[in-house]
């Protein structure tokens, strides 16, 4: 049977590529089965203080923390995009200040839109005083897609992603690297059912599924092309070979 190079070339290249994907999601859900693991281990384990001394963020991630100081009000950011049940709407992030010194971040939970104003903020309340947080220590207060400058234009507190060293050139404060996601009650009408960080692990095998069998349908497409070819090549032979004998006749 005569192989077609092009068409072999191309089908090898489907399913080398195919099978590789399905290898990467594969890999990306025992990456999230591992991450649950250690965050699993991290829920039962005692919290940590979050003093003056900086954190190296590898060290704290998913861990639980506590802190102690009061919030800033006047520094919020509200980040735009984040739905909640279908619902559009806003995580609030607002610097604390630790006793002793230093700042943290914390993304103190979801506030709902004000859907006849985009840039309305629904009312909440924020404690005055000393409060005590507790919470997850996460390395960001959550990414979202972001085209441009996101947010809602000339609104400086709507924000679509807010990075903590540009957060901390802007304001002059020195943050944590890393921002607590709140998880106790401070009364406040904020919402705190934050999304498990590693959701996602049956899509990710159904993508590997997928993928695979891309590639064996690619592989089967491939036999079945070059069993049709090899039968009309045969044909043609045979033909060829009939028209000769006529001629001979």
């Amino acid at each position: 049977m005569k192989i077609r190079f092009w068409p072999t070339l191309v089908i090898l290249i489907v399913v080398a590529v195919t099978v590789r994907l399905g290898f990467w999601q594969r890999d990306r859900a025992h990456q999230k089965e591992a991450l649950n693991a250690r965050i699993t281990a991290f829920a039962n384990a005692p919290a940590t203080r979050v003093g003056v001394e900086p954190m190296p963020l590898q060290s704290v991630e998913f861990h639980r923390v506590q802190a102690r100081g009061e919030f800033m009000p006047e520094r919020v950011v509200y980040l735009d995009n984040r739905p909640y049940n279908d619902q559009p709407g806003f995580y609030v992030v607002m610097p604390l200040k630790l006793e002793g010194g230093g700042y943290v971040l914390v993304n103190r939970g979801w506030l709902p839109r004000n859907l006849a104003d985009r840039t309305g903020i629904e009312p909440y309340e924020t404690p005055k005083g000393t409060v005590e947080v507790e919470g997850i220590a996460r390395a960001n207060p959550s990414q979202a897609f972001e085209l441009g400058t996101g947010g809602s234009a000339g609104h400086q507190q709507i924000r679509q992603n807010l990075s903590i060293p540009a957060y901390a050139a802007e304001t002059g404060l020195a943050f944590q690297p890393f921002v607590i996601q709140q998880t106790n009650d401070t009364h406040d009408r904020l919402v705190r059912d934050w999304p498990a960080p590693t959701m996602g692990v049956e899509r990710n095998y159904g993508y590997m599924l997928q993928w695979w069998g891309m590639a064996a349908a690619a592989v089967g497409f491939g036999l079945y092309a070059a069993r049709r070819a090899a039968k009309k090549d045969d044909t043609r032979l045979v033909d060829d070979r009939d028209d000769e004998a006529a001629d001979h006749a």
